[in-house]
């Protein structure tokens, strides 16, 4: 029985690491934790009023993401990207993106494509209801799921990194903004096109999304958001 009662130790810390890590990724999109600034997990771990030791296991699953880097003996600093990383992340996602989505218009079905219609629409319903953190897992759910269709898993993976590495940028902004909704109705459209076998009009609606999504991070970075009161665990 001791075994068993280890076990369920350690899924319940897994649990508590994985809302942790939610409430960071969370802090990070609403602008409470500042690009270039060092939180310290024992730090965090006082607000949230738990132990050190699932904060700090949740960064360094952030680390890994490349949200964060650890600071010897400080803790973990939010990471910065340059307007350089974003366009240079920009430019892989479409090198990559904008062609596969012209294959995978030719090659999946109306039923596996009519099966993300769903995703698309949390995607506008999460930005109409500025649940931040909603419209980000549902975009990813989406643009990851058309590329698995093209059957590489290495692909997807690559561009789950990309976006991991710039999503987060200037989200805050754009929904208060009213800017979000916008982006978000592309996903319907994006769909539409690959629905007729368009595989050139649908490859020019990613290039136009994934040049959209920048531009408008340009724009909610020239207006920086004040940081908000920082959440509590758990909150949405």
């Amino acid at each position: 029985m001791g075994d068993l009662k280890q076990i369920g130790l350690i899924t319940a810390q897994e649990r508590l690491r994985d809302q942790v890590a939610h409430a960071l990724r969370a802090a990070l999109v609403a602008g409470e934790l500042r690009p270039g600034h060092v939180y310290s997990a024992p730090g965090l771990a006082a607000d949230f009023g738990i132990s050190a030791t699932p904060v700090r296991e949740a960064m360094l699953d952030l680390a890994r993401e490349g949200l964060v880097e650890p600071v010897r003996n400080k803790g973990f600093r939010v990471t910065e990207v340059s307007e350089r990383d974003l366009d240079q992340y920009t430019e892989l996602r479409a090198l990559i993106e904008v062609p596969t989505i012209g294959r995978v218009t030719q090659i999946a079905t109306e039923a596996q494509l009519e099966a993300l219609r769903p995703v698309a629409e949390e995607i506008v319903e999460h930005a109409g209801n500025h649940n931040l953190i909603g419209y980000l897992d549902a975009d990813r759910r989406f643009h990851l799921g058309l590329l698995a269709l093209a059957g590489n898993d290495r692909l997807v993976e690559t561009v789950g990194d990309l976006r991991k590495r710039s999503r987060l940028y200037g989200l805050t902004r754009l929904d208060e903004l009213g800017l979000l909704v916008a982006s978000a109705e592309e996903h319907h459209e994006l769909l539409d096109l690959m629905l007729t076998g368009d595989e050139l009009a649908a490859e020019e609606c990613m290039a136009r999304h994934l040049g959209h999504v920048r531009s408008l991070w340009a724009q909610a970075r020239d207006e920086p958001v004040e940081p908000r009161p920082r959440r509590t665990l758990g909150a949405r």
